[in-house]
Parts: C-alpha cells; sequence; structure tokens
C-alpha cells in the first residue's frame, strides 16, 4: 500500500507497462488516462465503465485514450479514494462507503434515503444534497466525481437457512453496508463491514451466514455457489460518488476535454444504471435456475424493518456531531426530498462535486 501512495507521476508511467492487467489503447493519443477498478473486466460495474471509456474516445476525436487495469491491479477498496488522489490511476473506481477515514458523511448519507422509489432519484437526492452541503466536496477534496452511482435495493442471501421473519435474523453474521449495521444489530445478528470483493471466499468458508446485496450478485459474483437462500426484504439505500478523476489529472487536460468528460457523467450513469438493472433480472433468473431459493418478507414485517431502519439513521445523522460533522440537516433534506418527490427538481449534475 505504501508503494502505491509513494509513486510519483513519473514513477507510475514507468510502472503501468508492467501491471500484467493493463489494457493498452490501440491507437496513438494526445492524452492517455489510467483507469482501475477492483472489478474484473466482465462486471457489470467493468461493463459500464468500457462503455463510458469507449464514447469519451469517440467524443474526443480520439484525442483521448484510456489505459485499464482491472480486478484490484492498482486500486484497493478501502483506499481508492487516497489512491486517486496520490496518483496510482489517473480516475478509478471510488468506494466512499467502504473508506476507513475522511469519508464519514459520505458514508453515512447512504443511509438517509428510506423511502426512496428507485435509482434515478436515488441519484438526484444525492446531487441535492451535495450541492447544498459543504461537507460533501470537503471529503472529495482532491478528487472530481465523474459518476454518481445509485443500486439495487438489497436483499439478503443466506447459506443454509432462509429469513421469513425478523426474528429469523438473530444469530447471524452478516455482511452488510455501514448503514444497515446497527439496525441489525438490534435485530439481533452479527453484522460485519467487508468490502463486496472479499464476500464469496467468507461465505465458501463459513466466516460469514450471509450477505445483505441486490441480486444481481447471485450471477455477478457467483454467490449461488456458496449461499441458496434470497429474501427480498428491501433495504432502502442511497447513492454515492462511485467514479473519480484526480484534480491533477484533470489539470492536466485542456479545457475542453475536461468539459467533455464533465459532460459524459449522464452517460456514465446512465450505462451504470441499464447494467446494474440488466443484472438484477439477469441474478434472479440465474439463481432460480441454480437451486436458489426466492422468498418474501411480510408486508408487516417490512413495515417493522423500515420503521427500525430510518429510526436508525437518524441515530447515526446524530452521531457524526461527536465528528464535528452536523448531520441532522442532511437526513432532513433527503427525507423531505424523497417524501416530496423533489428531487429531480435540483440542480444540474454539472454543478455538483
Amino acid at each position: 500500500m505504501r508503494l502505491k501512495l509513494l509513486l510519483a507521476p513519473a514513477a507510475l508511467a514507468l510502472a503501468l507497462p508492467l501491471a500484467s492487467c493493463g489494457e493498452a489503447p490501440t491507437t496513438r493519443a494526445e492524452h492517455t488516462l489510467t483507469y482501475a477498478s477492483p472489478y474484473p473486466p466482465s462486471h457489470p460495474f467493468s461493463r459500464a465503465d468500457r462503455e463510458w471509456m469507449d464514447k469519451v474516445a469517440r467524443d474526443s476525436g480520439g484525442r483521448i485514450a484510456f489505459r485499464s487495469y482491472w480486478s484490484g491491479a492498482l486500486l484497493s477498496n478501502d483506499m481508492s479514494m487516497e489512491e486517486i488522489r496520490h496518483g496510482v490511476a489517473d480516475i478509478g473506481l471510488i468506494t466512499p462507503i467502504y473508506a476507513k477515514g475522511g469519508a464519514h458523511l459520505l458514508r453515512v448519507q447512504s443511509g438517509f434515503y428510506g423511502g426512496v422509489r428507485d435509482i434515478g432519484e436515488q441519484i438526484a437526492v444525492y446531487d441535492c444534497l451535495a450541492g447544498r452541503f459543504p461537507g460533501f466536496g470537503k471529503e472529495l477534496d482532491g478528487l472530481r466525481v465523474l459518476a454518481v452511482q445509485g443500486g439495487n435495493f438489497p436483499g439478503v442471501l443466506t447459506r443454509t437457512r432462509p429469513i421469513r421473519h425478523l426474528e429469523d435474523f438473530r444469530g447471524l453474521r452478516l455482511r452488510a453496508q455501514s448503514d444497515a449495521v446497527d439496525v441489525l444489530k438490534e435485530l439481533g445478528a452479527d453484522p460485519v463491514n467487508m468490502p463486496m470483493s472479499e464476500v464469496y471466499s467468507a461465505l465458501a468458508k463459513g466466516v460469514i451466514d450471509g450477505v445483505v446485496a441486490p441480486a444481481d450478485t447471485i450471477k455477478s459474483l457467483h454467490f449461488s455457489e456458496v449461499a441458496k437462500h434470497f429474501t427480498t426484504i428491501r433495504f432502502s439505500r442511497g447513492a454515492y460518488p462511485a467514479r473519480a478523476i484526480s484534480d491533477r489529472a484533470m489539470a492536466r487536460l485542456p479545457e475542453d476535454l475536461q468539459a467533455l468528460l464533465v459532460r459524459s457523467r449522464k452517460d456514465w450513469e446512465a450505462a451504470l444504471n441499464r447494467e446494474l438493472l440488466q443484472a438484477e433480472a439477469d441474478g434472479i433468473a440465474f439463481g432460480k435456475s441454480d437451486g436458489v431459493d426466492f422468498s418474501p418478507l411480510p408486508a408487516a414485517e417490512q413495515a417493522r424493518f423500515d420503521r427500525l431502519y430510518n429510526a436508525d439513521a437518524l441515530g447515526q445523522a446524530e452521531r457524526l456531531s461527536e465528528l464535528g460533522i452536523d448531520g441532522l440537516p442532511v437526513f432532513r433534506a433527503a427525507q423531505h426530498l424523497i417524501t416530496t418527490g423533489s428531487a429531480k427538481a435540483c440542480a444540474p449534475t454539472e454543478n455538483r462535486p
């Protein structure tokens, strides 16, 4: 890790051709940007990334090309923001929800979206919050966001026994996103927060009993090989900044190409949304053919869970004050935007951090 963070741009330029996963550009361009992701090139996230890179290369008239590095060859999950800031790659998939420090508001705000209806609204709410609260931009210092990512609503995939009622959570060790940890503890579960790339191994070894994840992971991450019960409990989730370029890399580009990258946000987000929705449909179909048992949570149990989830989100917002962050206005703004359906009337995406 230290070596990554200490790589200067000149040293990085020498090191890049040696990386085994690098995809070299096929044409000579004025500007070659490196892109890195912890996911393999076949993952739905990566398919959207590749679509975006192809479009930017075309729209630039061949002036921009990309050299891509997949499967964690350059970038990690929990340090990706720092790695992009320090030039490990010019552009990359960032995961503030897994960051070990410096992204407290970005991580916690993803749990403020109780009642959100779809991916488009997730992103619209994030845009509004990012435009209104300076804390978002402060935690993104040194980075320029190129895409915000929403997501399919998670359920719970378990190894050996299904969840039919909330009481069934008791005693289960589950991988869960940070915004769901406390409510799962209240239900008697033992939640852990780990990068999704580590979950397959943890399930296979019995280190965890299950994972809070959307249905697309059944196929895209091969989870049906190690877990056979999916409960469609709805975990409301929010959006977060997920693709970024370092300010230093952006500054190396002429103004017209900088503007092209800014305009391309909507294209990258649209590609991500399409891939996510298709992946969910594919995951459900694949899971049913591969022996995964799908079961809904009773409506009364879901309503009870929703109340617990929002009450916990309020508590998390209050606890941010211990870190000098006023989270309550962010929580209240998110809930107002969702309950009034007014998120899409906010400022355009070009104005967000």
